[in-house]
């Protein structure tokens, strides 16, 4: 009777734990993706250029139209989105077919929230340069957070066909697998994506989610443990070791990550929950 008992409490133990990996799963392909989307815009040096500096390169050249978009691009970085939009609409009223321009300022136009803005000049980003393969993945991304996800599919898939080397396709394209349970195709993905921004957290926590749910426990746990080095201020990923503590009875470990899960991000629902499982009792 004793090892029934016990059989029950583990069968039991393991029927929560994949309700609470479906939560987490559910919320993560809700996520954003790899975070620094702007370093992503087409003319890199904008991250590394000082706003003044720039802004001493406009006042020589008054009529360069990279010159506004480079720092169209820095102020985008520090959070000056109304700076970057101007820069860009400079940068494109002086050339009217800057294709890399009309993607950032949908970039922009999207962290203002002005969705069909930010649509309208991905699509036309898209008419001028139909290979441009940042056009396509910022376009899939808002797609994605739309939830409209095939047609995110059917643009980080072409951003992929033309060859990309952002990271962001093959991590986005890799929780839409993974919102579709297609768990071996998104590890697939996560790892590419990690293979070309190896010290991004992110997609660690995508592909750990997918090895958890294929019962792959010490590879999750593996790549949980890892973006928490790379990065220890994201709530998910301290979520998302705690999750395997959890799973192995280790409800101790599980709570103090939990609890720094939840100091990281009040509002994230998977680190309050798990904190009050693992703290009940």
């Amino acid at each position: 009777m004793e090892a029934r008992a016990g059989h029950r409490s583990t069968t039991a133990r393991g029927f929560a734990a994949m309700a609470v990996l479906a939560s987490v799963l559910a919320v993560a392909g809700c996520e954003t993706g790899p975070s620094g989307e702007l370093t992503s815009v087409d003319v890199a040096q904008g991250s590394s250029q000082n706003i003044s500096s720039l802004s001493a390169v406009i006042q020589r050249n008054p009529s360069d139209p990279e010159a506004y978009n480079v720092r169209g691009s820095a102020y985008g970085r520090g959070g000056r989105y109304r700076e970057a939009l101007r820069d860009f609409d400079k940068a494109i009223e002086l050339r009217p077919n800057f294709y890399q321009a009309y993607s950032n300022r949908a970039l922009i136009h999207r962290f203002l929230g002005d969705q069909q803005a930010a649509l309208a000049d991905y699509n036309r980003s898209i008419q001028i340069n139909a290979n441009y393969d940042a056009a396509y993945i910022g376009r899939g991304n808002l797609y994605r957070r739309a939830g409209q996800n095939q047609q995110a599919f059917n643009d980080f898939q072409k951003a992929i066909q033309l060859d990309t080397t952002d990271p962001r396709a093959y991590h986005n394209r890799g929780l839409l697998y993974q919102a579709q349970g297609q768990h071996a195709f998104a590890i697939e993905d996560f790892s590419t994506a990690i293979s070309l921004a190896p010290d991004a957290a992110e997609p660690y926590n995508g592909r750990g989610l997918s090895y958890l749910a294929t019962n792959d426990e010490d590879n999750a746990f593996a790549d949980f443990n890892t973006a928490i080095k790379l990065d220890g201020k994201i709530a998910e990923s301290w979520a998302n070791q705690a999750l395997v503590y959890e799973r192995r009875g280790e409800k101790q470990k599980a709570a103090k990550s939990y609890a720094e899960a939840a100091r990281l991000d009040p509002e994230y629902a998977p680190a309050r929950e798990g904190l009050a499982r693992t703290r009940a009792g």
